[in-house]
């Protein structure tokens, strides 16, 4: 095993989703500690623009491109990837390894695991259905419950998706909350304007951004959707109200945030919900679909509405859009709450889990001062 000086951490992420924002911001900050960093990819290759976030650090960079455990008629991909990993582990020989994904917590590893559940097909099927998913999707359910038992340690960024964990899987082993976090240096308010913005993929039923073009019908303001309107299937899903903006870059979808007075998001399925955190960091006022992990992240923080309903939706937007006092008071709730999910703490908090696992990377997760501001 690595020694006492530069402890190793193997970690896994896919470059397809918002795991990626989150292994990246996690790299950073456990690079920053002294922590040698292995970062795993698979899902596709990495874009340039993900290679230049890691630009600049000290984590080292290994690819694949090997299909994701929900990704269509993947387990010779899964199975491919697994001996992959197993084969980086013998050659680094990490002090712990963080997986991203469910299917690697049954592997046979040397090293304490720690399994962080970021969603799931099963609960995302619930949640935008209302229904479990069907047999297709028994192995895929299987093999969420063999990495849950295997693993050492599960974590997941809210408490009501470690609820869905012991639903649907059955999963009463050792496991805890560990938030996301976004550095608020990249995310500032600026001039705010009158009009309303909101991320997501246009086709995806768990953003629900439907109902948000339901909404957009005979509000006051203009509403302004970035994100792919191309599902992976081809098929194209475009607004009638909304304006969309589609796919934009990270640092324009900032200044975007930047400048909107309201970032609505009347998600069905959002385990945690990091445009939220940034939209909030831009000091944007918040309404989001009434949901249990939206509540218990934003609550006090944020208008809700319950997601199938368009005219509710309009109403709590055109309420704020009428109330310029209400919407400042909201936008700057939102900022403070969000401040509370600085990288630094949710760097602790996985640090004080590996610790639990590992005792020799407890002196790692000491307490300090955090510049949250």
């Amino acid at each position: 095993m690595a020694g006492e000086q530069g402890a190793r951490i193997l970690l896994t992420a896919d470059t397809v989703g918002g795991v990626w924002t989150y292994a990246v911001e996690l790299s950073r900050e456990l690079s920053a500690r002294g922590l040698e960093v292995h970062l795993a990819t698979m899902g596709a290759p990495l874009s340039l623009p993900q290679r230049r976030e890691l630009a600049g650090t000290s984590v080292a960079l290994h690819e694949s491109s090997f299909r994701l455990e929900w990704m269509p008629q993947p387990w010779a991909d899964v199975e491919a990837a697994g001996q992959w990993l197993l084969g980086l582990e013998r050659q680094l020989q990490p002090d712990l390894v963080h997986l991203n994904q469910f299917a690697f917590g049954a592997l046979p590893w040397r090293a304490p695991t720690l399994l962080v559940a970021h969603s799931c097909v099963v609960s995302w099927w619930q949640a935008v259905h209302g229904q479990d998913p069907g047999p297709d999707w028994a192995a895929y359910r299987a093999c969420v419950m063999r990495g849950l038992t295997g693993a050492t340690l599960v974590g997941a960024p809210t408490s009501a998706m470690l609820r869905t964990l012991a639903s649907n899987y059955g999963a009463d082993g050792p496991a805890l909350v560990l938030p996301n976090g976004r550095n608020p240096q990249r995310f500032a308010p600026g001039h705010k304007q009158p009009f309303i913005l909101a991320a997501g993929r246009l086709w995806d039923e768990a953003k629900n951004l439907a109902v948000l073009d339901q909404a957009a019908q005979g509000l006051d303001w203009p509403v302004r959707v970035a994100g792919s309107c191309c599902g992976p299937d081809g098929t194209q899903r475009h607004p009638r109200t909304a304006e969309a903006l589609g796919e934009l870059p990270a640092p324009a979808m900032a200044r975007l945030m930047g400048q909107a007075s309201i970032y609505c998001l009347p998600a069905r399925y959002e385990p945690f919900g990091l445009s939220i955190l940034e939209a909030a960091l831009c000091g944007c006022a918040l309404v989001l679909g009434d949901i249990d992990s939206l509540r218990e992240t934003w609550d006090g923080a944020a208008v809700f509405a319950p997601p199938g309903d368009p005219a509710a939706l309009r109403s709590a937007l055109q309420r704020l859009i009428d109330r310029p006092a209400d919407r400042a008071e909201l936008g700057a709730a939102a900022r403070e709450r969000a401040l509370q999910f600085h990288p630094e703490r949710m760097a602790l908090a996985v640090l004080q889990a590996y610790g639990r696992i590992q005792p020799r990377l407890a002196r790692y997760s000491y307490q300090e001062e955090l510049t949250c501001a």
